[in-house]
């Protein structure tokens, strides 16, 4: 029997299943039908090839383990905007909490301290 290309298959077979589970590793998919299925890993892996991997050529497999270090480690989890951060980069976010720490400490230090008298 022949299946439509556009007919949707069976994204996690036991098979697959089962042998992930041999192996003591826990599958990163959803379940069929939920909202959670590998959309943050897909568009990570997008923003990953577009922005780093696409028309870039390496010379080794060293090379290219060290250019998507540095562009993860370097650029995506430290210096790009996100919208649960308010589109600030992580850095920029810790650095404002850390300020805003800083600041209701220094009001309540200046709240508790007894006012001097002459």
């Amino acid at each position: 029997m022949l299946r439509r290309p556009v007919e949707t298959g069976q994204y996690t077979p036991i098979k697959l299943t089962t042998r992930l589970l041999k192996a003591g590793i826990e599958a990163s998919m959803g379940t069929v039908g939920d909202s959670y299925d590998n959309a943050l890993a897909e568009n990570f892996w997008s923003v990953l090839k577009t922005e780093c991997v696409r028309r870039t050529t390496f010379a080794t497999r060293t090379d290219a383990d060290l250019t998507l270090f540095a562009y993860i480690d370097g650029w995506y989890n430290t210096r790009r905007i996100q919208k649960r951060l308010d589109w600030l980069s992580p850095d920029e976010y810790e650095a404002k909490y850390y300020a805003d720490q800083a600041t209701a400490e220094a009001v309540v230090v200046k709240l508790s301290t007894p006012a001097l008298t002459r």
